[in-house]
């Protein structure tokens, strides 16, 4: 009887890049149009209301902008998730921990549904923000809950988002 360890190898972290391998949100994100239906979108369709539980008075045209660029941000993290897009795509929007759960995410999924995550499309029913609520926290510092569509069910996501320098990042992301 050998009594040799057996050597089993560990995959190595691979460095991510910074900017290398990443798209735009606002880029075309499939070609094929969503299945037909009365509550059928092309786009995320992000609802703006007219009162707002902000904790500061927020410029109605940053705050439709920031909406819609919320909306896409959504829609790319559950496809992200499921498999239909790299998880690089979010990285320069994404701080290292919610980058890191993204991609841990999409793996989990990955396994159970036996695919590479991000490599083609594998979700048989598309996600579809259905709405996205903003409260402002500070000027810098937005909250979020996104509403999103998978069929007959749905989901909820909640987010942080911070301004650094000239953009929007993610701080805080949670699936439920």
């Amino acid at each position: 009887m050998s009594t040799t360890p057996r050597v089993v190898p560990l995959r190595r972290p691979v460095p991510v890049a910074e900017v290398q391998g990443t798209l735009a949100l606002d880029l075309q994100p499939r070609r094929e149009p969503p299945p037909a239906g009365p509550a059928s979108t092309s786009a995320p369709q992000a609802r703006v209301g007219e009162s707002h539980a902000d904790v500061v008075p927020i410029d109605r045209t940053q705050r439709r902008q920031l909406h819609s660029w919320v909306g896409r941000f959504g829609q790319a993290a559950v496809e992200i998730v499921g498999g239909d897009r790299p998880v690089t795509q979010l990285l320069r929007w994404t701080t290292a921990e919610v980058y890191a759960e993204l991609e841990r995410r999409a793996g989990v999924v990955g396994r159970a549904g036996h695919h590479q995550p991000g490599q083609t499309t594998v979700q048989p029913v598309r996600p579809r923000v259905l709405s996205v609520h903003s409260y402002f926290v500070t000027p810098q510092v937005v909250e979020t809950s996104i509403h999103v569509r998978f069929g007959a069910r749905s989901r909820a996501l909640a987010a942080r988002f911070e301004a650094r320098r000239d953009h929007w990042i993610c701080t805080a992301l949670q699936f439920a």
